[in-house]
């Protein structure tokens, strides 16, 4: 297979893996309150801007679900496209700690300013509230992502997946 149908496969493995964990837990991922544990996922831009794609076609897909689609597709999508994108420049820190946490910041500002100004139109709610819950959320959920990408990028094997060395050919075994 080639890289770009190896790329294609990929992406599109992410975004049914990031639609499919954020629809079973459909309960705790809508809302004010919100803990989108799929956003985990989003850690994969930190290593290669090439599963951006994946990721928002994902999160486009999971909001389909959504009590509030017409306001999710495009306010959610578009936060999580431009997440996505400064997750991915805050991978090119040289040092990987400070980029997790600049990606941390990155992912939880647009989604508490973006979201917070959806539920905000959706429900009337201040805005200034929705956004701190939304941000308080997005925050959890995203130093969880942080710690577990940190732990599992050590691996060597891992690191090569994330980093996308298996799009390019075959990877050798360790």
């Amino acid at each position: 297979m080639n890289e770009r149908l190896r790329l294609i496969a990929v992406n599109a493995i992410i975004a049914a893996l990031y639609a499919a964990l954020t629809l079973v837990i459909a309960p705790l991922a809508y809302g004010q309150v919100q803990f989108r544990f799929s956003e985990i996922l989003v850690f994969l831009a930190f290593f290669n801007y090439k599963y951006i794609p994946g990721l928002i076609l994902g999160c486009f897909i999971a909001n389909l679900g959504s009590p509030m689609i017409a306001y999710d597709l495009v306010f959610g999508t578009l936060a999580t496209a431009i997440a996505v994108i400064l997750i991915s420049l805050s991978g090119r820190m040289k040092k990987q700690i400070p980029g997790l946490i600049a990606s941390v910041l990155a992912g939880t500002v647009p989604n508490a300013l973006i979201v917070g100004l959806e539920l905000t139109l959706a429900f009337g709610d201040p805005f200034p509230v929705n956004a701190l819950y939304v941000g308080i959320g997005e925050a959890a959920v995203l130093v969880l992502g942080a710690v577990i990408f940190y732990g599992i990028s050590k691996i060597p094997s891992v690191r090569r997946i994330l980093n996308g060395s298996f799009l390019y050919g075959s990877v050798q075994p360790s």
